[in-house]
């Protein structure tokens, strides 16, 4: 989903909620500008961003970026990469591996971040846990006040009703894997 499709859905919410900008700003805790800045596609929410303004609306960012799914009865076995959803932002790119079915518990998701690359200034956090492993490069885990530098072949298990945030510091991408349960991420 790019960055304008994006300010459409959100306009399009916005709208179904009978919010204004101003309302939406305010509930998700972001400034007006932002809102309008992303509304037309000028600016690229940063995950903690777009995870605050989609909670407003009662969705988890995985289901702000499944709403335009076609629907379907049959559960996919075998996700081709062109069928990920990306979930992302410009520095950092999210892709869910989704089967389209609603009873889906566990959310998976293959990242990668640009070389500076982060989740966002400030941090998020959602309902259950994630685990994850480093495939390339390495990245800054801020969990509990603390500062954890992951390198590749580690892992890391975390409460995710715990804010965190994650930063890729060098001027390499970083790879990672991560999976989170439940889905409401």
């Amino acid at each position: 989903m790019d960055n304008q499709e994006i300010g459409k859905n959100i306009v399009r919410l916005r709208k179904e909620h009978g919010l204004s900008q101003r309302e939406l700003a305010e509930r998700a805790g972001i400034t007006h500008s932002a809102i309008s800045s992303i509304e037309n596609a000028k600016v690229s929410p940063s995950v903690s961003s777009l995870q605050k303004i989609v909670n407003v609306f009662s969705l988890s960012l995985s289901e702000f970026f499944t709403l335009e799914q076609p629907k379907s009865d049959e559960v996919k076995v075998v996700v081709a990469p062109e069928e990920l959803v990306e979930m992302g932002s410009e520095s950092v790119s999210m892709k869910l591996v989704t089967n389209g079915s609603k009873e889906q518990v566990i959310g998976f998701l293959i990242e990668e971040y640009a070389p500076h690359g982060t989740t966002g200034a400030a941090e998020i956090k959602h309902e259950g846990e994630e685990i994850g492993t480093i495939l390339e490069g390495e990245i800054t885990l801020e969990y509990k006040e603390q500062s954890f530098v992951l390198k590749q072949g580690e892992s890391y298990i975390i409460d995710t009703t715990q804010p965190h945030k994650f930063t890729n510091h060098t001027d390499k991408a970083c790879r990672m894997i991560s999976a989170h349960t439940p889905t409401t991420f």
